[in-house]
């Protein structure tokens, strides 16, 4: 076989025969001005543009999963509490909280909060928004951060309840992912009433609560639920420290500084996240000043910005996990020991290695270190290609069989995914690389139309609940994250059961059985923790990168 050093210089001639499902957005750069400076560019002004290599998928907190679509709304939207740099809960929208009993917590609110809209944020937005996410219409595939709670109620006006089925440990942590971000009650409602009125139904938002609370709106429910979230999409109010100026799609989204943010004001007048697919395009950017920041840089361009006369890196470990994932309702893929083999059949390191340029730590399971439930004993499937050739043949494929995989447009999972196609050749596996835009390959595995597939998870709130439960509970399939589909009853008991447990070192145990049986299951091959690298220009001060992906850019300024 060749070598992957090979195999990577070969990259670009192989790339012409990948099956291009979707194309990329064109716009690697932004249109010139009448002078001929490219629009955007800050003259002299805190204006931050960030050149990213995709663009959002939904502006919506209830919505979806995707990075990209989280950095932006991570400023248009606050949580009822947030994650400090140490993963540790601190107070968000809420000022502090105490559990009434063990499945009760009581939360009391900031009373200085408005939002975009100059509607007041109160304990009824808090019951709006919990709702919401858990209503069977909106479908939203954030349900499972909060599926536990069974009431959330206003005591007054700054005091809510939330009452969850069970004990659920982490869910202090779980309010602060982007998924509780809350959203003013009056575009909710008329969320609500958009969808409804598109469906043809003769009732008001607050009728529809109604009906909702007694348990009878399945029907509506059903006819509205493929028009709830666009209201939203179109019109993002949050309390955030920033708040939408515009989006064009395809291109780009551009906030602006909230003057009325309930704390410490940003710096920046605007923010643009600015589609640039392109990597070189991106570091060129920040190299000629027309961008700040380009994320999502390969680590074989470190050494180029970290060594640039006007370029810094800032590089941060995180508690992600990149991984290649098998449909398991697909034959051949419907069997473990086909997926097994597979698995033992990608030598980790060399990915590492050779995609990565050594930036990472091979990944055992799903759990980065550092994230509550990870077990360093547990031995996952290593690189051994006699054994994934046993297994093949244990399977009754020693002939091999034809496979497709497809990746997005990131130069790391193609090369990924060009190095599974020589590799697999060893055990007789033909597979068919096919590559596509962002928002076109997210629809793909979310409707299972696939064989294998590259992708990454970041368990952002730190505990192996949101590591493992949307990414292998079979009532997960499909957005939520089980894109492998997996169904496995012994993987669901354990998922559930960690979640209910309250003791530490009882959901420990869980969690080491769990990733014991993900063992066997093989649901995925696990590739890599890896590191977020993003480029800078030096002009630009007071941005990080969190563990969890998350730009930070209310410190941010632009020195001249």
């Amino acid at each position: 076989m060749k070598s992957l050093k090979q195999l990577l210089t070969l990259s670009l001639v192989l790339m012409f025969t990948l099956v291009l499902a979707a194309c990329t957005s064109d716009s690697d750069v932004e249109p010139e001005s009448e002078d001929g400076a490219a629009e955007g560019t800050p003259a002299g002004s805190q204006d931050l543009v960030i050149s990213e290599m995709s663009d959002i998928v939904s502006m919506d907190p209830h919505g979806n999963n995707d990075v990209p679509s989280s950095n932006v709304r991570y400023n248009l939207y606050n949580g009822l509490t947030v994650l400090n740099e140490d993963m540790e809960v601190e107070p968000g929208l809420a000022t502090e909280w105490e559990p009434v009993d063990d499945t009760t917590w009581s939360f009391t609110l900031r009373d200085d909060v408005t939002f975009h809209d100059g509607t007041p944020f109160n304990a009824e937005v808090v019951v709006a928004n919990l709702n919401r996410v858990l209503d069977p219409a909106m479908a939203s595939p954030r349900m499972f951060l909060y599926e536990m709670i069974t009431d959330v109620e206003a005591v007054d006006e700054f005091t809510v309840e939330i009452t969850t089925e069970y004990p659920f440990a982490p869910l202090l942590a779980h309010l602060a992912h982007d998924g509780g971000g809350m959203i003013s009650k009056d575009v909710i409602d008329q969320d609500y009433q958009q969808a409804l009125d598109a469906a043809g139904e003769e009732m008001t938002a607050d009728e529809y609560y109604e009906l909702r609370d007694s348990g009878d709106a399945e029907e509506v429910q059903d006819a509205i639920s493929s028009d709830l979230g666009q209201y939203v999409t179109e019109n993002p109010v949050g309390t955030g420290v920033f708040k939408l100026q515009e989006r064009t799609p395809g291109e780009q989204v551009v906030l602006e500084r909230n003057d009325d943010y309930f704390g410490e004001a940003a710096t920046l007048d605007t923010v643009t996240f600015k589609v640039v697919p392109e990597t070189a395009s991106r570091i060129a950017e920040i190299e000629a000043g027309t961008s700040h920041v380009a994320g999502a840089v390969e680590s074989s361009n470190a050494d180029r910005i970290a060594n640039g006369a006007d370029t810094t890196l800032d590089e941060t470990e995180s508690m992600s996990l990149s991984y290649i994932g098998y449909n398991t309702e697909k034959e051949p893929l419907n069997d473990p020991l086909v997926r097994q083999a597979i698995s033992y059949a990608i030598d980790r390191e060399e990915i590492i290695n050779g995609v990565y340029d050594g930036v990472g730590i091979p990944a055992n399971g799903p759990l980065a270190p550092g994230v509550f439930g990870y077990d360093e004993n547990v031995e996952g499937i290593s690189y051994d290609i006699e054994r994934a050739k046993e297994l093949m043949a244990e399977a009754g494929h020693e002939d091999g069989f034809d496979i497709s995989i497809l990746t997005n447009d990131s130069p790391e999972r193609v090369n990924t995914a060009i190095y599974l196609q020589e590799s697999l050749q060893e055990i007789g596996i033909n597979l068919e690389v096919q590559q596509m835009e962002w928002g076109a390959y997210l629809e793909e595995t979310a409707a299972g139309n696939h064989d294998m597939f590259v992708l990454g998870w970041s368990t952002v709130t730190g505990d192996a609940d949101y590591g493992t439960y949307p990414l292998f509970h079979s009532s997960m399939h499909g957005d939520p994250g089980n894109r492998s589909f997996l169904s496995d009853d012994k993987v669901d008991e354990l998922l559930e059961a960690g979640r209910r447990e309250t003791d530490e070192e009882a959901r420990l145990q869980i969690y080491s059985e769990l990733q014991e049986q993900l063992v066997e299951a093989a649901p995925m091959a696990y590739i890599h923790h890896q590191n977020y690298l993003t480029g800078m220009n030096s002009n630009v001060q007071g941005f990080w990168v969190d563990a969890q992906g998350i730009y930070h850019l209310d410190q941010v300024t632009i020195e001249e």
